[in-house]
């Protein structure tokens, strides 16, 4: 994840790099000097995030990981008020609370669903909570990110690349303790300890389908984030938020399609009220109530139109 991010920051500099070749320089991609350093808080909430939701991501079923995630808009607006000084219309208030009675029903929905053999309930339930916590430290890196990148004017690719430089390093240096920290049960790996690279570089060595899917890993992530960060620049941070949970629809209907998961029309109801308390947040209403206004107003105006007078007119 974090090398897609880093790979950002070379192509920040081929860009900056062809830009000073020009025979008539324009504006630089970034103008204002900053602190690398800025960015490692960001990049230390990444990934702790991204760790918590992937051990989270195997105790409950993608749909809900993906639908859960949503509770971050939440986060995210509770944080701006406070950090950002973003005063929240009442439209936005009532999406949050949309947002929090739609996350409880997709917790329902897991609570009242057929596991089978693959989540115990207390593990369902644990995964829930986990992805819930997670969506705090993501909160805190978004609105970390909109405050930089807004008052030093930093370029998207340079805010991404710098994040994954700093997370490249820290997980880097991680590897080595993790080489010999037993997990028992818990790892996946023939050592049984908590993270074997020297086993993973051999699985993508042997296989070479694992090797492209992590290239297209590396280059999804990479894109994503950019465009993440670009929507952070030029929207906000909840915005980002928004178009982000609209990955749950396309996940939960691939889960379905391919058999993995199984339909609960509580977790529908559940997702409905998501979205709505997702495009309440946002200002979708705001057209839809204004095409209603002008058309009221289209009608008053038609039935007023003639020669006659108002019934209640002075004659």
């Amino acid at each position: 994840m974090f090398l897609g991010e880093f790979s950002c920051l070379g192509v920040f500099y081929l860009l900056l790099w062809r830009e000073r070749r020009r025979p008539e320089p324009g504006p630089a991609p970034s103008s204002q000097p900053f602190s690398s350093l800025l960015f490692l808080p960001p990049a230390l909430c990444d990934m702790t995030g991204t760790s918590i939701m992937y051990v989270a991501l195997n105790m409950t079923s993608a749909s809900s990981f993906q639908m859960l995630r949503g509770s971050v808009i939440v986060f995210t607006g509770l944080l701006s008020v406070a950090f950002l000084g973003r005063r929240l219309e009442l439209s936005q208030w009532l999406g949050i609370a949309a947002t929090i009675v739609g996350l409880v029903l997709v917790g329902l929905a897991d609570l009242r669903g057929d596991h089978g053999q693959k989540h115990k309930l207390s593990e369902v339930i644990t995964g829930d909570l986990l992805i819930v916590m997670a969506q705090v430290i993501v909160a805190i890196q978004m609105v970390l990110e909109e405050k930089f990148v807004y008052k030093h004017d930093v370029h998207p690719l340079q805010a991404v690349g710098t994040e994954g430089f700093f997370g490249f390093v820290i997980l880097a240096l991680l590897l080595v303790p993790m080489y010999y920290i037993p997990a028992g049960g818990f790892s996946g790996n023939p050592r049984r300890a908590l993270e074997d690279a020297l086993d993973a570089f051999c699985q993508v060595g042997h296989r070479p389908l694992i090797a492209l899917a992590l290239l297209g890993n590396v280059g999804s992530i990479a894109f994503f984030n950019f465009a993440g960060v670009s929507v952070t620049k030029e929207l906000s941070a909840t915005t980002r938020m928004v178009l982000d949970s609209l990955r749950t629809l396309v996940v939960w209907a691939v889960s379905l399609a391919v058999g993995w998961e199984s339909f609960h029309g509580l977790q529908v109801l559940g997702f409905g009220v998501l979205l709505a308390g997702t495009a309440l947040y946002n200002g979708l209403h705001r057209p839809l109530l204004a095409r209603l206004a002008r058309g009221s107003a289209a009608e008053r105006e038609g039935l007023l139109q003639g020669d006659r007078g108002a019934i209640n007119s002075e004659s």
